[in-house]
């Protein structure tokens, strides 16, 4: 309104593959509105694209931002999901922290006061402390339990028991980094859903950011790599009880690691690892390949061949003709020369 531009609100989870993304936001993404204004487009649930039927939809996303001549908001709950990874370099990212309980409380007064509501302030900042920072729960937990009575205390609260919440990972590592007691950091990882693998590599990936003395970095990353025995140690003998040990240590072991809590507050970042191992497998698909009908020829194993590929990568340069013998077809003839 500010900028007296037209709006236009999609929903992505409801508008679930490319035909229907290129449909709906090419043209308004290129074209003015009838009466010369610019648009502000906002592509709500970003998130929500998955599985098989949205195929295609978040490249289309990133063709349309990379055309458009508008501005275009996108809401994600998670921006690092892999999925979104084509349009992660395309946008900037603004984060919106979660409500605190001081301004949860706030809103239910005003509700309180609007709706004639009898509520002291020791409920409301129950209430508000136990909807985990949603909005929409505190205000139906309110609801729920002033809708006949018009009144509320701290007594009526128990009855609602405990809501469920699910953390994410950038609040599972405040917690084991921001912490010096072993069982709040114990306790990160009760409501997270994530590989027990993932959660190591976020830890590997952000520990040297957030431990500077190099003490507390040894102490951590020692804690870090017995996690890692352990969990070989399952792989080996299928001995479970073990994850015990890998919990402890990638939580209360990196916490007590550090001396005295970190006061700055950091930016954790997603593991790159695995992306740098795609991309290195990715690199050396044409020497296994080749190696494979290195061995096959040679009548040895696939390691003997790719240990001896330097000598045969030689030959091969020299002497065209054995690119027939070994049946390479004409990418790995061309990466041969390439390289």
């Amino acid at each position: 309104k500010e900028f007296g531009y037209e709006f236009l609100e999609v929903n992505a989870s409801d508008t679930r593959n490319a035909d229907s993304i290129k449909t709906i936001l090419g043209s308004a993404c290129r074209q003015y509105s009838l009466f010369g204004k610019s648009k502000l487009i906002l592509v709500d649930e970003l998130d929500g694209l998955s599985g098989m039927n949205d195929r295609g939809a978040v490249n289309a996303l990133a063709e349309i931002v990379d055309k458009t001549a508008f501005p275009i908001i996108m809401i994600a709950g998670d921006p690092y999901d892999r999925k979104l990874s084509a349009l992660k370099t395309k946008c900037d990212y603004i984060e919106f922290a979660e409500l605190q309980i001081p301004a949860i409380m706030q809103l239910l007064s005003r509700i309180a006061a609007n709706e004639n509501i009898t509520a002291p302030d020791l409920a409301l900042r129950s209430l508000a402390r136990r909807s985990g920072s949603d909005v929409r729960a505190a205000i139906t937990d309110f609801q729920s339990l002033v809708h006949k009575t018009k009144t509320l205390c701290s007594q009526d609260i128990l009855t609602l028991g405990e809501r469920t919440q699910k953390e994410d990972i950038i609040q599972a590592l405040m917690k084991i980094f921001k912490t010096t007691d072993p069982m709040v950091a114990y306790s990160s990882l009760d409501s997270l859903d994530e590989d027990m693998d993932m959660i190591k590599l976020w830890i590997d990936e952000n520990l040297p950011r957030e431990y500077t003395k190099i003490k507390d970095l040894a102490r951590a990353y020692d804690a870090l790599s017995k996690a890692d025995i352990f969990n070989s140690r399952i792989r080996r003998w299928q001995y479970w009880r073990l994850l015990v040990y890998v919990h402890a240590m990638l939580t209360s072991g990196v916490a007590l690691a550090k001396e005295a809590k970190y006061e700055p507050l950091i930016k954790y970042k997603q593991t790159m690892r695995l992306l740098r191992i795609w991309q290195l497998n990715m690199k050396n698909a044409k020497k296994k390949s080749i190696s494979e009908k290195i061995a096959d020829k040679t009548h040895c194993g696939t390691m003997e061949a790719t240990k001896l590929f330097p000598y045969f990568h030689k030959m091969i340069l020299k002497n065209p003709s054995m690119a027939d013998e070994l049946d390479l077809d004409e990418e790995e003839r061309t990466w041969i020369k390439a390289h």
